[in-house]
């Protein structure tokens, strides 16, 4: 479709963004009979959940790579696996080798873990049988499954939380204040399955292990209920960003409008949007998929004053630093040798000593790249072939800490290649064919995810995550402007692929929409 199409139409709701949370509010919208309009400033839609090809017949996300958040009630309505949804849980669980020539995999299966853990570190069984139930324990009390999911539908407070908590004195700890060297040290008393688990606690975060609040990080990420598994995460057939395109079909079939290619210049309450070309398209409703500070952008002199403040209040820089690989054969570790093995049928971490996390820390707030980087890696093409050219592989590295800007005038351009090198070198330190397997490989920071992207920052999360952030402290999807919404993970329940805030936007949008029509039919 056209601009002049778009134009000439009244539609009942413009959404800003053609994100899987956008795209999940506008299904809603449309099968609820709306006509909905979809508008992508990028030629292709998924956001930071897309797939592309960064070198030829390679297909990988740039940001999103593994899927445990996607709530099932979306998957459910939207009618996903009948669209082609699939995915493979990684029940390999995470495997961390140490420098020291040791290793240890923590795989999903209690059985296995508990092997390995005893091998390791007999002492410790009990202390990890402990803080994994302290995990079932509070996501079960507040995400369990069904309507009682305090994901769904608006946000709870502090003190609803804390109802349905009870009396549960280490679920509350987890929830609202432990660090994760706190969480991790309270349970486990050997040095190196504590930092482990350390990475876990600060996965896109702008914080340190030490700091109060992300052990409810690990929670977070470890909340997930997908075909009845609790806190597993999985690879999507076909890449991540087929999740986006899937939730696109059904918002199409139920008449939904996505035109790509439009980026939106400015919204006005009560109008709709003025494109950046100039031209207006009306609407009854605008909600925006994009983060809060590119909203509060195109809101300008409309934006309510006491929302401003607290969109500015809200932390945004991010520290990750994204690099996709291709690989001519997966990385061998010196830990446990060989180049398909079960570890690599799970998550990778190569970890740092405390010390290191500490200094890692410090040297990118100070504008630095530091001595070693914490990765993550995920290998999509060992469970879907389909993803890379025969023989070959996509390894998808995650690491911190990176600044956002460098100290002494320097940019990313300047700093691009080194960050690269360091990444590459942190994991090398483990691996004894790399970087001789590398074929390519992409590194984006965060501005390169600010601009590539198009999330303020380059914070993965549209702002920080952390508890003082979360729940009825994040940003509503009614705003104070009539007419506008949000929709994107700025929103309850926060970051990740999880659709369930493009679904509560949508439910408020249509609770305000009914409420309208009764006042008006009353008058």
């Amino acid at each position: 479709m056209n601009i002049s199409e778009v134009r000439g139409k009244r539609w009942d709701a413009v959404i800003v963004g053609a994100g899987h949370n956008g795209l999940t509010c506008a299904a809603y919208l449309a099968r609820a009979g709306q006509r909905v309009l979809v508008l992508e400033s990028r030629a292709r839609i998924g956001g930071a959940c897309t797939i592309e090809e960064p070198w030829p017949g390679v297909r990988m996300s740039p940001c999103a790579y593994l899927c445990g958040l996607l709530h099932p009630l979306v998957i459910e309505e939207l009618q996903l696996p009948a669209r082609g949804f699939s995915w493979s849980p990684a029940i390999n669980g995470l495997f961390v080798p140490f420098e020291d020539g040791s290793s240890i995999q923590l795989y999903d299966d209690d059985a296995l873990c508990e092997q390995e853990i005893r091998r390791f570190s007999e002492r410790d069984v009990p202390g990890w049988r402990a803080m994994n139930d302290v995990i079932r324990r509070l996501r079960d009390a507040i995400r369990p499954p069904g309507p009682r999911d305090m994901w769904i539908g608006e946000a709870p407070t502090r003190e609803q939380l804390e109802e349905r908590i009870g009396n549960d004195e280490e679920a509350r700890h987890l929830l609202f204040d432990w660090s994760m060297a706190e969480f991790a040290g309270r349970y486990l008393s050997d040095e190196r399955l504590q930092i482990a688990y350390l990475g876990q606690g600060v996965i896109g975060t702008n914080a340190s292990p030490f700091d109060p609040g992300t052990a409810f990080i690990h929670f977070h990420h470890s909340c997930g209920r997908m075909d009845g598994l609790p806190g597993l995460w999985g690879y999507v057939k076909g890449g991540m960003g087929m999740v986006s395109f899937l939730i696109a079909d059904a918002a199409r079939e139920a008449g939904a409008v996505i035109a790509s290619g439009m980026p939106v210049g400015q919204i006005v309450p009560r109008e709709g949007v003025v494109l950046e070309g100039g031209e207006k398209i009306g609407a009854r409703v605008v909600i925006s998929n994009a983060d809060p500070r590119t909203t509060l952008n195109l809101l300008g002199s409309a934006a309510d004053p006491a929302w401003r403040q607290k969109v500015e209040s809200i932390p945004i820089e991010g520290c990750t630093l994204k690099l996709n690989v291709w690989l001519r054969e997966l990385p061998n570790f010196r830990a446990r040798p060989g180049i398909r093995e079960p570890h690599h049928f799970a998550q990778i971490n190569t970890p740092l000593t405390k010390d290191e996390w500490k200094a890692g820390y410090h040297a990118a707030r100070s504008g630095r790249l530091p001595d070693r980087l914490w990765t993550e890696l995920y290998f999509q093409s060992v469970h879907d072939s389909s993803v890379a050219p025969p023989g070959t592989h996509t390894m998808s590295l995650f690491s911190q800490y990176v600044p956002y800007q460098f100290a002494g005038g320097e940019n990313w351009d300047d700093r691009r290649e080194a960050a690269r090198e360091l990444a590459l070198n942190s994991l090398a330190r483990f691996c004894s064919n790399i970087p001789d397997a590398v074929i390519n490989a992409e590194a984006l920071g965060p501005p390169d995810i600010e601009n590539h992207v198009g999330l303020t920052g380059g914070h993965i999360f549209q702002g920080e995550c952390l508890p003082a952030y979360m729940w009825s402290n994040r940003l509503r999807a009614r705003t104070p402007m009539p007419g506008v919404y949000l929709c994107g993970a700025c929103t309850h329940p926060g970051g990740s692929v999880i659709a369930i805030n493009g679904r509560n936007a949508a439910m408020a949008v249509l609770a305000d929409m009914l409420d309208a029509n009764a006042a008006s039919a009353a008058d």
